[in-house]
């Protein structure tokens, strides 16, 4: 029994290291000290790595990151803002939160759903 068990640890902990495929689209909430928005992102996830766009309050942009089990973090560049930098972390259950620097607007939260894969 003692052998069973740890195999199940040793295989969840496994699948908690390959990380969540972000690839598809996700509705996320911003909140800033400038006000708060939604936004959508359209990632694909190759490995650890992220690209895809940003649609939202300054346009659309390019987006791209990096998965690393749990951690995710992502950027864009947008003409009226600057730099655009999400850092956060899935739960494996289509939802993500964690902080973000929106340029010249400041620091925020953000808050995600898959809306689909």
């Amino acid at each position: 029994m003692k052998k069973l068990t740890l195999l199940i640890v040793l295989l969840l902990s496994a699948l908690t290291l390959l990380g969540a495929d972000l690839t598809g689209t996700w509705s996320v909430a911003v909140a800033l000290d400038a006000g708060s928005g939604a936004a959508t992102f359209t990632f694909k996830q190759t490995g650890e790595a992220l690209s895809g766009t940003y649609t939202g309050t300054f346009g659309q942009s390019k987006v791209a990151g990096t998965v690393k089990g749990d951690q995710i973090e992502w950027s864009f560049d947008s003409e009226q803002v600057g730099k655009v930098t999400y850092q956060g972390t899935i739960d494996g259950e289509g939802k993500m939160k964690g902080t973000v620097i929106y340029g010249q607007l400041g620091k925020g939260t953000f808050a995600g759903e898959r809306a689909q894969k």
